[in-house]
């Protein structure tokens, strides 16, 4: 059995939709947030972060893409994304990438500025570029949308939904409604998501 550590409104949210979707039972360990951790969660999980998910021969992984295309991986009869053998599973890879390396860090930088800066007036400045980076990165993932139902491939993956954790993260989500049309459309589809709505009663990605 998996064994998942994560928090509420975390890159958990992810990782729980992928499990859920894939019937996959999990004992969930909620980990609190503290400057002084666990340090058998440190043995785990060296940056102190949540999401951390313990295979069932006992290893454990971190980085919420990764758990998502591994898990994807090890339940190819969920659907979580592309077959490895179907030409979007390429798109997929991709844009989890690019979601992992581009906006992932903007949304850190954006909510974590002092952890960025060595100069306690320079928060801000790291504040404003991050919020533009993040801005860059969905106006290149609205693009990637138009015209189509889903991200990859034609039916939900693992993508959509790391896409829409990291919206919903974006500090105005009105304005990110208003300037990405195309990211709304899909957002509004899970948000009417049967399984997006239990997650999010313990998230609170959004509001209900």
């Amino acid at each position: 059995m998996y064994k998942l550590y994560t928090r509420p409104g975390s890159g958990g949210f992810v990782v729980e939709a992928a499990l859920a979707l894939a019937n996959a039972p999990f004992d969930q360990i909620d980990v609190p947030r503290s400057d002084q951790p666990d340090p058998a969660f440190l043995a785990i999980s060296p940056l102190n972060q949540v999401p951390v998910l313990t295979l069932p021969d006992g290893r454990s992984m971190t980085e919420s893409a990764a758990i998502c295309i591994l898990l994807a991986e090890q339940h190819p009869d969920a659907g979580l994304a592309p077959a490895v053998d179907e030409p979007a599973r390429i798109d997929f890879l991709r844009w989890m990438a690019f979601m992992s390396s581009v906006l992932y860090p903007a949304i850190l930088r954006l909510y974590y500025a002092h952890r960025y800066t060595t100069d306690a007036d320079g928060t801000e400045a790291v504040k404003q570029a991050a919020l533009a980076e993040m801005d860059r990165g969905f106006a290149v993932l609205d693009n990637a949308l138009r015209g189509r139902d889903w991200l990859v491939g034609d039916s939900l993956s693992l993508a959509d939904i790391y896409l829409v954790m990291l919206v919903a993260w974006h500090p105005d989500p009105e304005k990110a409604r208003a300037a990405w049309p195309d990211i709304e459309r899909l957002w509004a589809e899970l948000r009417a998501h049967p399984l997006m709505k239990k997650l999010n009663a313990s998230h609170e990605m959004w509001p209900a």
